[in-house]
């Protein structure tokens, strides 16, 4: 690890390093991160109705986001591949703010935590909508992701405030 700095992906002399989580304890570990995305209200409107030329746009974001978490370790360099027990995905439209917000929620029992899984499956999610509605809505933005709460390690719990 670099001299004096709490980050962990660093050996000794500055490099980038996978962590060595060989000693540490399996438990049971949960992250739920969350996401919005802002659109058109008509786009969101052709969502709720199932009228999307793609198909079903949150069943679709719902089994991307799923697969997402289960890659994460080929997204982000330096983040173990874990075994997931785990992985759900729950999608809450606001029509007054026209915006739908993705929930992912990641389990597994072991070494290190599920945080990166879940914000990889919340955004890929979200990233999926917007490709589904691209075609009506360029200027969707998305917004807001963030770890919401997780659990489990040595660290014990941490909620987001």
């Amino acid at each position: 690890m670099m001299p004096n700095s709490p980050l962990t992906h660093f050996d000794a002399q500055g490099q980038a390093h996978m962590v060595d989580v060989a000693a540490k304890a399996p438990t049971h570990r949960v992250a739920i991160a969350q996401g919005r995305i802002v659109m058109n209200l008509k786009t969101l409107s052709i969502i709720l109705a199932g009228n999307a030329k793609k198909g079903d746009v949150l069943g679709i974001a719902r089994v991307a986001g799923i697969m997402a978490a289960k890659r994460t370790s080929d997204l982000i360099p330096l983040c173990h591949p874990l075994a997931l027990t785990r992985v759900a995905l729950d999608f809450t439209t606001d029509e007054d703010a026209a915006s739908i917000t993705c929930r992912a929620t990641v389990e597994t029992v072991g070494p290190t935590g599920v945080e990166m899984e879940a914000l990889t499956a919340a955004q890929i999610a979200l990233l999926t909508i917007y490709d589904m509605c691209k075609a009506v809505d360029r200027g969707m933005t998305i917004t807001d992701v963030r770890v919401i709460e997780k659990h489990g390690g040595k660290s014990g719990s941490f909620v987001n405030p």
